[in-house]
Protein backbone atom coordinates (compact mmCIF):
# COMPACT_ATOMS: atom_id res chain seq x y z
CA UNK A 1 0.00 0.00 0.00
CA UNK A 2 0.96 3.67 -0.43
CA UNK A 3 3.17 5.16 2.38
CA UNK A 4 0.27 6.98 3.89
CA UNK A 5 -1.53 3.98 4.70
CA UNK A 6 1.27 2.23 5.99
CA UNK A 7 1.47 5.25 8.32
CA UNK A 8 -1.89 5.02 9.55
CA UNK A 9 -1.71 1.11 10.50
CA UNK A 10 1.49 1.33 12.28
CA UNK A 11 0.47 4.02 14.02
CA UNK A 12 -2.68 2.38 15.29
CA UNK A 13 -0.87 -0.84 16.10
CA UNK A 14 1.30 1.02 18.21
CA UNK A 15 -1.55 2.55 19.54
CA UNK A 16 -2.43 -0.97 20.15
CA UNK A 17 0.55 -2.28 21.63
CA UNK A 18 1.80 0.56 23.85
CA UNK A 19 -0.52 3.57 23.82
CA UNK A 20 -2.23 3.20 26.89
CA UNK A 21 1.48 3.34 28.79
CA UNK A 22 3.67 5.79 26.35
CA UNK A 23 0.72 7.72 24.59
CA UNK A 24 1.59 9.65 21.25
CA UNK A 25 4.68 8.18 21.21
CA UNK A 26 3.30 4.72 20.47
CA UNK A 27 1.82 6.07 17.75
CA UNK A 28 5.26 7.79 16.60
CA UNK A 29 7.44 4.74 16.40
CA UNK A 30 4.12 2.83 15.37
CA UNK A 31 4.33 4.80 11.89
CA UNK A 32 7.99 5.04 11.59
CA UNK A 33 7.66 0.72 12.34
CA UNK A 34 5.03 0.79 9.32
CA UNK A 35 7.58 2.85 7.09
CA UNK A 36 10.69 0.83 7.79
CA UNK A 37 10.27 -1.93 5.67
CA UNK A 38 9.42 0.39 2.15
CA UNK A 39 13.08 0.86 2.73
CA UNK A 40 13.99 -1.64 0.21
CA UNK A 41 12.63 0.85 -2.83
CA UNK A 42 16.19 2.69 -2.53
CA UNK A 43 17.64 -0.49 -4.09
CA UNK A 44 16.52 0.74 -7.57
CA UNK A 45 18.82 3.70 -6.63
CA UNK A 46 22.00 1.22 -6.63
CA UNK A 47 21.25 -1.69 -8.53
CA UNK A 48 19.50 -2.81 -12.40
CA UNK A 49 16.10 -2.45 -12.70
CA UNK A 50 15.69 -6.16 -12.62
CA UNK A 51 16.99 -6.83 -9.35
CA UNK A 52 15.23 -3.94 -7.82
CA UNK A 53 12.11 -5.47 -8.63
CA UNK A 54 12.96 -8.47 -7.31
CA UNK A 55 14.39 -6.58 -4.27
CA UNK A 56 10.68 -4.99 -3.72
CA UNK A 57 8.73 -6.13 -0.83
CA UNK A 58 11.39 -9.25 -0.69
CA UNK A 59 13.49 -9.72 2.57
CA UNK A 60 12.17 -6.72 4.30
CA UNK A 61 8.85 -7.41 4.14
CA UNK A 62 9.26 -10.92 5.84
CA UNK A 63 7.96 -12.70 8.97
CA UNK A 64 12.01 -13.21 9.80
CA UNK A 65 12.74 -9.67 8.90
CA UNK A 66 10.14 -9.03 11.56
CA UNK A 67 11.71 -11.31 14.36
CA UNK A 68 15.27 -10.60 13.60
CA UNK A 69 15.23 -6.61 13.49
CA UNK A 70 12.13 -5.86 15.56
CA UNK A 71 14.15 -6.23 19.07
CA UNK A 72 17.51 -4.75 17.67
CA UNK A 73 14.97 -1.70 16.94
CA UNK A 74 13.37 -1.91 19.92
CA UNK A 75 16.96 -2.21 21.88
CA UNK A 76 17.65 1.37 20.67
CA UNK A 77 14.65 3.12 21.29
CA UNK A 78 15.01 1.53 24.72
CA UNK A 79 18.32 3.42 24.83
CA UNK A 80 16.32 7.04 24.78
CA UNK A 81 12.96 6.64 25.54
CA UNK A 82 12.13 5.14 29.12
CA UNK A 83 8.83 5.35 29.66
CA UNK A 84 8.82 1.52 28.32
CA UNK A 85 11.67 -1.66 28.68
CA UNK A 86 12.89 -3.33 25.40
CA UNK A 87 10.86 -5.85 25.44
CA UNK A 88 7.53 -3.45 25.48
CA UNK A 89 9.84 -1.57 22.25
CA UNK A 90 10.25 -4.54 20.43
CA UNK A 91 7.03 -6.10 20.45
CA UNK A 92 5.73 -2.68 18.88
CA UNK A 93 8.24 -2.83 16.10
CA UNK A 94 7.51 -6.82 15.54
CA UNK A 95 3.77 -5.64 14.96
CA UNK A 96 4.54 -2.99 13.20
CA UNK A 97 6.84 -4.71 10.52
CA UNK A 98 4.65 -7.29 10.50
CA UNK A 99 1.44 -5.45 9.77
CA UNK A 100 2.82 -3.97 6.75
CA UNK A 101 3.68 -7.06 4.60
CA UNK A 102 0.15 -8.42 5.66
CA UNK A 103 -1.39 -5.69 4.48
CA UNK A 104 0.79 -5.67 1.31
CA UNK A 105 -0.38 -9.14 0.61
CA UNK A 106 -3.68 -8.05 -0.38
CA UNK A 107 -2.51 -5.60 -3.51
CA UNK A 108 -1.58 -6.97 -7.13
CA UNK A 109 2.46 -6.64 -6.13
CA UNK A 110 2.14 -8.56 -3.04
CA UNK A 111 4.98 -9.92 -0.69
CA UNK A 112 7.31 -12.53 0.36
CA UNK A 113 6.06 -13.04 3.41
CA UNK A 114 7.81 -16.30 3.92
CA UNK A 115 11.08 -15.39 2.79
CA UNK A 116 13.71 -17.31 2.04
CA UNK A 117 11.23 -19.37 0.29
CA UNK A 118 9.82 -18.18 -3.20
CA UNK A 119 6.44 -17.14 -2.88
CA UNK A 120 4.85 -14.13 -3.54
CA UNK A 121 1.64 -13.59 -1.48
CA UNK A 122 -1.03 -11.55 -3.37
CA UNK A 123 -4.96 -11.63 -2.86
CA UNK A 124 -5.32 -8.66 -5.62
CA UNK A 125 -8.35 -7.41 -3.63
CA UNK A 126 -7.09 -4.08 -3.17
CA UNK A 127 -5.37 -1.45 -5.04
CA UNK A 128 -2.26 -0.25 -3.35
CA UNK A 129 -4.04 3.46 -3.28
CA UNK A 130 -7.92 2.88 -1.79
CA UNK A 131 -9.29 6.38 -0.08
CA UNK A 132 -12.19 4.21 1.41
CA UNK A 133 -9.77 2.24 3.33
CA UNK A 134 -7.05 5.21 4.08
CA UNK A 135 -9.49 8.15 5.04
CA UNK A 136 -11.50 6.47 7.48
CA UNK A 137 -8.61 4.82 9.12
CA UNK A 138 -7.03 8.15 9.42
CA UNK A 139 -9.52 10.15 10.94
CA UNK A 140 -10.16 7.62 13.91
CA UNK A 141 -6.20 7.64 14.42
CA UNK A 142 -6.20 11.35 14.85
CA UNK A 143 -8.91 11.44 17.16
CA UNK A 144 -7.45 8.63 19.05
CA UNK A 145 -4.22 10.91 18.71
CA UNK A 146 -6.27 13.98 20.58
CA UNK A 147 -7.54 11.72 23.67
CA UNK A 148 -5.11 11.45 26.84
CA UNK A 149 -3.34 7.90 26.83
CA UNK A 150 -5.35 7.17 29.92
CA UNK A 151 -9.03 7.69 28.57
CA UNK A 152 -11.19 4.45 27.51
CA UNK A 153 -11.98 6.13 24.96
CA UNK A 154 -8.50 7.13 23.27
CA UNK A 155 -8.38 2.66 22.94
CA UNK A 156 -12.15 2.59 21.23
CA UNK A 157 -11.19 4.86 19.05
CA UNK A 158 -8.23 3.71 17.91
CA UNK A 159 -9.73 0.01 17.49
CA UNK A 160 -12.97 1.66 15.57
CA UNK A 161 -10.74 2.51 12.90
CA UNK A 162 -8.70 -1.02 13.62
CA UNK A 163 -12.36 -2.58 12.83
CA UNK A 164 -13.26 -0.78 10.11
CA UNK A 165 -10.65 -0.72 7.66
CA UNK A 166 -10.47 -4.67 8.60
CA UNK A 167 -14.13 -4.32 7.53
CA UNK A 168 -13.50 -2.95 4.52
CA UNK A 169 -10.81 -5.20 3.32
CA UNK A 170 -12.83 -8.02 4.26
CA UNK A 171 -15.77 -6.33 2.15
CA UNK A 172 -12.88 -6.28 -1.13
CA UNK A 173 -12.41 -10.12 -1.17
CA UNK A 174 -16.11 -10.45 -1.43
CA UNK A 175 -16.70 -8.06 -4.07
CA UNK A 176 -13.67 -9.56 -5.73
CA UNK A 177 -15.58 -13.12 -5.66
CA UNK A 178 -18.65 -11.60 -6.72
CA UNK A 179 -16.68 -9.61 -10.13
CA UNK A 180 -14.61 -13.33 -10.56
CA UNK A 181 -17.81 -14.84 -11.33
CA UNK A 182 -18.84 -12.25 -13.29
CA UNK A 183 -16.00 -12.26 -15.72
CA UNK A 184 -16.17 -16.11 -15.81
CA UNK A 185 -19.91 -16.60 -16.63
CA UNK A 186 -19.15 -13.88 -19.49
CA UNK A 187 -16.45 -15.94 -20.49
CA UNK A 188 -18.78 -19.05 -20.75
CA UNK A 189 -21.48 -17.44 -22.80
CA UNK A 190 -18.79 -15.70 -25.06
CA UNK A 191 -17.90 -19.04 -25.93
CA UNK A 192 -14.15 -17.92 -24.74
CA UNK A 193 -12.17 -21.13 -24.08
CA UNK A 194 -9.24 -19.90 -21.31
CA UNK A 195 -6.65 -21.37 -19.49
CA UNK A 196 -6.05 -19.04 -16.68
CA UNK A 197 -7.73 -15.94 -15.15
CA UNK A 198 -6.52 -12.98 -12.42
CA UNK A 199 -8.60 -10.17 -11.06
CA UNK A 200 -8.15 -6.94 -9.38
CA UNK A 201 -9.43 -3.72 -8.36
CA UNK A 202 -9.06 -0.93 -10.90
CA UNK A 203 -7.31 2.18 -9.48
CA UNK A 204 -7.88 4.53 -6.26
CA UNK A 205 -11.77 2.62 -5.84
CA UNK A 206 -13.21 -1.21 -5.95
CA UNK A 207 -16.48 -0.53 -8.05
CA UNK A 208 -14.65 -1.11 -11.03
CA UNK A 209 -12.76 -4.27 -11.24
CA UNK A 210 -10.56 -5.50 -14.18
CA UNK A 211 -9.96 -9.59 -15.61
CA UNK A 212 -7.07 -10.54 -17.40
CA UNK A 213 -7.80 -13.86 -18.74
CA UNK A 214 -5.00 -16.30 -20.86
CA UNK A 215 -5.96 -17.71 -23.95
CA UNK A 216 -3.83 -19.55 -26.63
CA UNK A 217 -2.53 -16.86 -28.34
CA UNK A 218 -3.17 -13.63 -26.88
CA UNK A 219 -4.25 -11.97 -23.08
CA UNK A 220 -7.80 -10.66 -23.13
CA UNK A 221 -8.46 -7.74 -20.32
CA UNK A 222 -11.95 -7.17 -19.59
CA UNK A 223 -13.90 -4.41 -17.26
CA UNK A 224 -16.49 -4.81 -14.88
CA UNK A 225 -18.45 -1.69 -13.03
CA UNK A 226 -21.10 -2.73 -10.15
CA UNK A 227 -23.27 -0.28 -12.28
CA UNK A 228 -22.86 -1.22 -15.72
CA UNK A 229 -26.03 -2.22 -17.69
CA UNK A 230 -24.10 -4.36 -21.07
CA UNK A 231 -21.95 -7.07 -21.18
CA UNK A 232 -18.62 -8.04 -20.44
CA UNK A 233 -16.73 -6.84 -23.07
CA UNK A 234 -12.70 -8.40 -23.93
CA UNK A 235 -10.15 -6.83 -25.64
CA UNK A 236 -7.12 -8.97 -27.39
CA UNK A 237 -3.86 -8.04 -26.67
CA UNK A 238 -1.31 -10.83 -28.58
CA UNK A 239 1.13 -12.07 -26.73
CA UNK A 240 3.76 -12.13 -29.70
CA UNK A 241 6.44 -14.32 -26.91
CA UNK A 242 8.16 -15.42 -30.52
CA UNK A 243 9.50 -11.82 -31.02
CA UNK A 244 12.38 -12.29 -28.09
CA UNK A 245 13.66 -14.73 -29.92
CA UNK A 246 17.04 -15.35 -28.97
CA UNK A 247 16.53 -12.52 -26.05
CA UNK A 248 14.40 -15.40 -23.77
CA UNK A 249 17.51 -16.96 -23.61
CA UNK A 250 19.29 -14.47 -21.45
CA UNK A 251 19.50 -15.24 -17.74
CA UNK A 252 18.29 -11.18 -16.85
CA UNK A 253 14.76 -11.43 -19.38
CA UNK A 254 14.08 -15.08 -18.01
CA UNK A 255 14.38 -13.11 -14.58
CA UNK A 256 11.68 -10.52 -15.86
CA UNK A 257 9.80 -13.01 -17.15
CA UNK A 258 9.54 -14.28 -14.07
CA UNK A 259 8.75 -11.54 -12.01
CA UNK A 260 5.56 -11.11 -14.54
CA UNK A 261 4.59 -14.66 -13.46
CA UNK A 262 4.30 -15.37 -16.87
CA UNK A 263 1.67 -12.65 -17.57
CA UNK A 264 3.66 -10.43 -20.39
CA UNK A 265 3.30 -9.36 -23.96
CA UNK A 266 5.81 -7.86 -26.20
CA UNK A 267 5.71 -5.03 -28.49
CA UNK A 268 7.82 -2.94 -30.89
CA UNK A 269 7.45 0.54 -31.09
CA UNK A 270 10.02 2.59 -33.14
CA UNK A 271 11.32 -1.17 -33.82
CA UNK A 272 12.32 -1.19 -30.10
CA UNK A 273 11.36 -4.13 -28.36
CA UNK A 274 9.17 -3.86 -24.94
CA UNK A 275 8.31 -6.42 -22.44
CA UNK A 276 4.85 -5.36 -20.73
CA UNK A 277 3.77 -6.62 -17.52
CA UNK A 278 0.15 -7.20 -17.98
CA UNK A 279 -0.55 -7.66 -13.96
CA UNK A 280 -0.69 -3.99 -13.48
CA UNK A 281 -3.05 -3.45 -16.84
CA UNK A 282 -3.08 -0.50 -18.69
CA UNK A 283 -3.16 3.21 -18.62
CA UNK A 284 -6.87 3.80 -19.96
CA UNK A 285 -10.21 1.59 -19.91
CA UNK A 286 -11.25 1.92 -23.80
CA UNK A 287 -10.73 -0.97 -26.21
CA UNK A 288 -7.92 1.39 -27.81
CA UNK A 289 -5.72 1.65 -25.23
CA UNK A 290 -2.40 0.49 -25.96
CA UNK A 291 -0.20 1.86 -23.30
CA UNK A 292 0.56 -0.22 -20.40
CA UNK A 293 1.54 0.86 -16.51
CA UNK A 294 4.62 -1.20 -16.45
CA UNK A 295 6.96 -1.78 -19.64
CA UNK A 296 10.22 -2.52 -19.65
CA UNK A 297 12.34 -1.86 -23.27
CA UNK A 298 14.89 -4.88 -24.02
CA UNK A 299 18.03 -3.39 -25.54
CA UNK A 300 20.32 -5.67 -26.93
CA UNK A 301 24.02 -4.44 -26.50
CA UNK A 302 27.50 -6.08 -26.93
CA UNK A 303 26.00 -9.30 -26.42
CA UNK A 304 24.04 -8.94 -23.25
CA UNK A 305 20.45 -7.32 -22.94
CA UNK A 306 19.99 -3.90 -20.90
CA UNK A 307 16.51 -3.68 -19.37
CA UNK A 308 14.91 -0.14 -18.70
CA UNK A 309 11.61 0.79 -17.64
CA UNK A 310 9.79 2.74 -19.97
CA UNK A 311 9.09 5.95 -18.50
CA UNK A 312 5.40 7.42 -17.78
CA UNK A 313 3.91 10.60 -19.55
CA UNK A 314 1.83 12.08 -17.02
CA UNK A 315 -0.78 12.78 -19.93
CA UNK A 316 -0.89 9.07 -19.82
CA UNK A 317 -2.15 9.87 -16.47
CA UNK A 318 -4.46 12.50 -16.59
CA UNK A 319 -6.51 10.56 -19.16
CA UNK A 320 -6.41 7.64 -17.35
CA UNK A 321 -8.11 9.46 -14.63
CA UNK A 322 -10.52 10.70 -16.76
CA UNK A 323 -11.43 7.52 -18.57
CA UNK A 324 -11.33 5.68 -14.33
CA UNK A 325 -14.55 7.99 -13.17
CA UNK A 326 -16.59 7.67 -16.52
CA UNK A 327 -15.69 3.55 -16.65
CA UNK A 328 -16.89 3.43 -13.17
CA UNK A 329 -20.43 5.17 -13.65
CA UNK A 330 -20.87 2.27 -15.74
CA UNK A 331 -21.23 1.00 -19.66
Amino acid sequence: MDSLTQIVLGAAVGEAVLGKKVGNKAMLYGAIAGTIPDFDTFASHFTDTVTALEIHRGFTHSIVFSVVFAPVFGWLVSRWEKTANWKNWSWLFFWGFLTHPLLDAHTTWGTQLFWPLDLRLAYKNIFVIDPLYTIPFLVFVILAMRKKRTSPKRRKLNNLGLIISSAYMLLTLILKGITYQKFTEALQQQNIQYSEIETKPSPFNTILWTANVDTKDAYLIGHYSFFDAKPIQFTAYPKNHEWLEDLKDKKNVQRLIKITKGWYTITKVNEKLYLNDLRFGLLGFSPSAKNFTFSFQLEKKNGEVIITEKEKDTRDAKKLLGELWERILGN
